[in-house]
């Protein structure tokens, strides 16, 4: 008996940041790798896990872009989530079993009041239902296995929450936070001060630092695309830096700095800033500025940097910052 013959897909090295609109029930590992696919891309990450019961904006990185998820990872994030109110559940949201009903006796400036003190730092206590470890497993096995661990409480910082809608037990908010903030946490204990208690009913991110969902893109779009068009949503691999303040240096100085030398500048110090060589779109990496010195801290390689600028530059460009390192 025959077997059909499995083509292996070829992949190739992809530069860029795709802003994906991950749909519900889909992991955050499970999206990333059919856009990785979608896309034959060699390398790529995400920068920031979604519950499968989340949507929203997931910023993935291709090639060179994956050196800067980090950023990504350390920014603000902005939600908007709806809490289920008068419910309290095993998981803090839909998924769990109810632990307790509770009547919704409530009014808008109460809930007004409740949002306020929780603007600002708060401490939280992570779910049992996270992927925090501890002593090398996530929370959520100990979860699973009807075990519940001593969890310390972590610092995060709410910047604002605003109500988009309330109708009787269902309450949509705004909220821009940290990273590292449960919503689901929040929405517990928003609930917990309501005095009627809440679980989390949906969940979307909105924003990702200065990435939003504007021209973000779903699995099911991205797949009925064509490859020339799946390629044109990629953005440049420094739009994670944007808002960062930019340093340009000439084709000997930015042939010196992908070495890794330490350059002098003449710029204020600055803890951050992106740098690039003199050819349109040469993006070179991330650096700080300590005492008129340009220490690199990201660096692309010189075929990376060849790779984000247009094909009539490339050669010569990469001929010049090779000469020059």
């Amino acid at each position: 008996m025959s077997h059909p013959v499995r083509v292996r897909q070829v992949r190739r090295a992809l530069h860029g940041v795709l802003l994906l609109d991950k749909p519900l029930g889909w992991t955050s590992n499970d999206a990333l790798q059919k856009a990785k696919w979608l896309l034959r891309a060699e390398k790529a990450g995400h920068t920031g896990t979604l519950d499968p019961l989340a949507t929203g904006l997931l910023p993935l990185c291709f090639g060179a872009a994956t050196k800067f998820s980090q950023v990504s990872l350390d920014a603000d994030k902005a939600y908007c989530a709806t809490l289920g109110l008068g419910r309290r559940t095993s998981t803090g949201d839909l998924e769990g079993e109810v632990l307790q009903q509770r009547p919704v006796n409530i009014d808008r400036a109460l809930i007004e009041q409740v949002l306020q003190r929780f603007t600002g730092p708060i401490a939280q206590v992570p779910p049992m239902h996270s992927a925090l470890k501890k002593d090398g497993r996530a929370l959520y096995e100990y979860a699973r296995a009807g075990l519940e661990v001593e969890r310390a409480a972590r610092q995060v910082t709410i910047h604002a929450i605003d109500i988009i809608d309330w109708q009787d037990a269902s309450l949509m908010i705004a909220v821009s936070c940290s990273k590292g903030t449960y919503i689901r946490t929040l929405a517990e204990d928003i609930g917990e001060a309501l005095g009627c208690g809440a679980h989390l009913t949906g969940l979307r991110r909105t924003g990702s630092g200065p990435l939003g969902l504007a021209g973000a893109v779903t699995l099911a779009d991205l797949e009925a695309m064509d490859e020339a068009d799946r390629l044109a949503l990629l953005l440049p691999a420094d739009t994670l830096l944007a808002g960062w303040p930019s340093l340009a240096l000439d084709t000997a100085e930015a042939g010196r700095f992908l070495t890794g030398m330490r350059r002098r500048v003449a710029h204020a110090d600055a803890p951050a800033v992106k740098v690039y060589g003199p050819e349109p779109g040469a993006f070179l990496g991330s650096a700080h500025i300590m005492s008129g010195e340009l220490i690199a801290d990201r660096l692309l390689s010189p075929l990376e940097v060849q790779a984000l600028i247009p094909a009539a530059l490339a050669a010569t460009t990469l001929q010049a910052l090779v000469a020059a390192a």
